[in-house]
């Protein structure tokens, strides 16, 4: 079967280095809604933008703390990349001699308002496409409250974020359920508490929210970044390890260009991304964390081979492939593909 989405019209990651003046970054093949920059060298704080809250306004994935504008950092999105400033504050996005990451997603553009739920967001950017959208809201506090999403598909991922206060990230993933949430800034397990998401899945049109601040306070304002899976483009599941250097095989149906992985049922181990622009042959044991600000670091314990149809453990470590009392643990993925299995031209994505 072949596919008819180019993943690298959607998503691509982009290395750069840092200059300590305006830097316009080119080559992501597309201009980007979403950019999360990273500095590999240096243990800087992550930089999350998007085109609904504009450029300079950035959060930090491993943080609780509010939007807050920096001068410095992603200055402009343009139509095959973004810039980033000088000073001040330009450590975290543009250090002079620092190395980059930035993984990059396109929604659609500025969007528009979105009168699905109980709360009319504000601002929905959404690409049915690719199953990406981005949603600006402000809470009223109510349980059960919910927010339309614009996506048509139901999201198997979505993470929301207050922007005029404190708060965690709250991640609701299909393979945990609406139960509880993940509490994507932090080593935490899942948390069970019905609060969060009210104990209800997302459909086709809406997503729900209780009254927890993580994303309901009554006046605040958030965002929430929604993922709905397409095939040879985005999967979001979850696997049991096996606590084997010949680890558990998780089939994607594409190749990963970008993998984030949590252990979900046991605290104290973070969130690990991997990417195929930082590390380009297998074993990949180059990451980085999306919970703390660590430099980018090499460890067989977080040790995947990235293969044409999925991805493959090659540690006994609990970070990626664990047990526990003879029972595997539990892991939750997020991948975004650089190619599917069979693209449209049929031919087949090979391995690296």
């Amino acid at each position: 079967m072949a596919y008819s989405i180019n993943a690298k019209d959607y998503f691509n990651t982009k290395l750069y280095t840092g200059n300590g003046s305006a830097n316009a970054i080119t080559g992501v093949g597309f201009q980007p809604d979403f950019v999360w920059q990273k500095s590999r060298s240096a243990g800087e704080g992550h930089g999350l933008f998007d085109v609904l809250r504009g450029v300079t306004n950035r959060l930090q994935s491993h943080t609780s703390g509010a939007q807050s504008s920096q001068a410095g950092s992603l200055t402009a999105f343009g139509s095959d990349g973004f810039t980033v400033g000088g000073s001040p504050n330009n450590d975290a996005a543009n250090g002079n001699g620092q190395t980059f990451v930035s993984w990059n997603w396109k929604a659609n553009g500025q969007g528009s308002s979105n009168t699905n739920g109980t709360i009319n967001s504000t601002y929905t950017s959404a690409n049915t496409t690719s199953g990406f959208s981005i949603v600006s809201y402000t809470g009223n506090g109510s349980a059960g409250a919910t927010v339309g999403h614009g996506l048509g598909q139901t999201p198997a991922c979505f993470i929301t974020k207050r922007l005029s206060g404190t708060s965690s990230w709250g991640m609701y993933h299909q393979s945990t359920g609406a139960g509880g949430f993940m509490e994507s800034n932090s080593s935490n397990a899942l948390q069970s508490n019905i609060a969060y998401f009210n104990n209800t899945a997302p459909t086709s049109s809406v997503f729900s929210i209780g009254t927890d601040s993580i994303n309901n306070t009554s006046g605040s304002t958030y965002i929430a970044y929604c993922f709905a899976e397409k095939t040879g483009f985005s999967k979001f599941g979850k696997y049991l390890g096996n606590g084997d250097a010949n680890g558990s095989f998780i089939y994607t149906g594409f190749k990963p260009a970008m993998l984030i992985i949590k252990c979900s049922d046991t605290d104290g181990e973070h969130y690990h991304i991997h990417d195929t622009k930082r590390q380009t042959y297998n074993v990949d044991n180059r990451y980085l964390l999306a919970n703390t600000s660590d430099a980018e670091s090499t460890s067989s314990s977080y040790a995947i081979d990235i293969l044409s149809n999925g991805f493959k453990a090659r540690t006994t470590n609990n970070s990626t492939n664990g047990t526990s009392g003879g029972s595997g643990r539990s892991y939750i993925y997020l991948a975004f593909a650089e190619a599917p299995l069979v693209g449209s031209n049929n031919v087949p994505c090979t391995a690296r």
